[in-house]
């Protein structure tokens, strides 16, 4: 059998999770709803700014313009980890799959609020 180097040793080693009181536990709690509350909010403020910007007309499958708003989303995506430097919200603690949920919340809000926007422009027309 090989010989295991140290370093393989010490990254095999599992470290106990530390218990969490009710206190802490309520903390991390309310940081996650305001992480998610700004990604809803600003998943329908691009929403609405990809209304405004991109013609209704102009939609017809995938053009430029839906580039566009689609890029406007991504923005937002970026726009949330500054924001949550601003609020002291513990952004270095966040792995992939916590970044992966905020940003999909922020794409399903920008898709709703568009969609619902562009929906009732279409009618009015």
């Amino acid at each position: 059998m090989p010989r295991m180097t140290e370093e393989k040793a010490i990254e095999e080693i599992e470290v106990p999770k530390k218990k969490l009181n009710a206190k802490e536990k309520q903390e991390q709690h309310i940081s996650r709803i305001k992480k998610t509350a700004i990604a809803c909010f600003i998943g329908i403020i691009v929403g609405v700014l990809s209304f405004l910007i991109v013609p209704a007309t102009s939609l017809a499958g995938f053009n430029n313009y839906t580039m566009l708003a689609l890029f406007l989303m991504l923005a937002g995506v970026v726009v949330q980890r500054h924001i949550f430097i601003l609020m002291k919200l513990d952004t270095p603690k966040m792995n992939k799959k916590d970044w992966l949920y905020q940003g999909f919340m922020t794409f399903a809000f920008w898709f709703i609020s568009w969609s619902i926007l562009l929906s009732t422009a279409i009618k009015v027309s």
